[in-house]
């Protein structure tokens, strides 16, 4: 089992859910003020290769980098090569200093125009699967996940506190998109020439004790805090004026390298 910390775009990067800015699934509950949009967040966007720097220097095993569908295709089929070159440079840089990295194709901040309940609609498989093999094509990871952290793309039916679709209570879909979100996974495994990993999410405080995991991989939140909906409750690292530095004094043994 690897352990990697995880690096979420939607909290981290910047420039997501802002005027004239890719938008989001969360776009709907940020402009009606229920939710914090991410904002500058970490602004991650131009700064990552400082923050894997950091993450090799303390000797960490790995990244999860949770890339944003909403930047890579901000509209239905116009998709945007700069930004998938960005995470071709981001993830040869952590390479070249010895980080593994796993890519996560679909983080639980998707597209607006996929729409606020786009796991219950059936031509969403097809389209997140396309995406998916664009991804794999266009990207070269030491190992793939389908899904950043499956349980938050259908907390929303369950939880009004969770963000979209935002109605509590509704179980039988909660049931129903999950259902979909494993024919996604299945169609892309199916239909990439990559292998994807089992994984599990888990915080720092819950690192101590992984016992009965059963899966190649757990992706802990997170190397940077970040902002907005998706944010880790603390970060390994921080910024502190221009530098990036350790949040706390000690880097958790399973997330150094062996």
């Amino acid at each position: 089992m690897r352990t990697l910390v995880s690096l979420s775009a939607y909290a981290c990067e910047g420039g997501l859910d802002d005027r004239y800015q890719p938008a989001t699934c969360y776009s709907p509950v940020i402009a009606l003020g229920r939710r914090r949009g991410p904002g500058a967040a970490a602004g991650l966007w131009r700064e990552y290769e400082a923050v894997l720097d950091l993450a090799s220097d303390v000797g960490l095993a790995g990244v999860s980098l949770e890339v944003s569908w909403a930047r890579l295709e901000p509209r239905r089929g116009r998709r945007d090569d700069a930004a998938l070159a960005r995470y071709a440079e981001v993830i040869d840089y952590a390479r070249r200093r010895g980080l593994f990295v796993n890519v996560a194709a679909i983080d639980a901040a998707w597209p607006a125009w996929l729409g606020q309940e786009s796991w219950l609609m059936p031509w969403v498989e097809p389209v997140a699967v396309d995406y998916v093999n664009w991804l794999t094509r266009g990207l070269s990871a030491d190992s793939w996940s389908v899904f950043a952290a499956r349980e938050w793309m259908t907390r929303g039916f369950l939880d009004d506190e969770a963000g979209p679709p935002w109605r509590r209570g509704a179980r039988e879909d909660a049931a129903s998109a999950g259902a979909n979100l494993e024919r996604i996974a299945r169609g892309a495994a199916a239909t990439s020439d990559v292998d994807f990993t089992t994984s599990v999410n888990v915080t720092l405080d819950q690192l101590t004790d992984l016992t009965g995991v059963g899966a190649a991989q757990v992706h802990v939140r997170s190397l940077v805090r970040g902002s907005g909906p998706l944010s880790s409750a603390r970060g390994l690292v921080t910024r502190r004026g221009d530098e990036w530095v350790l949040a706390g004094p000690v880097v958790p043994a399973p997330l150094l390298r062996d």
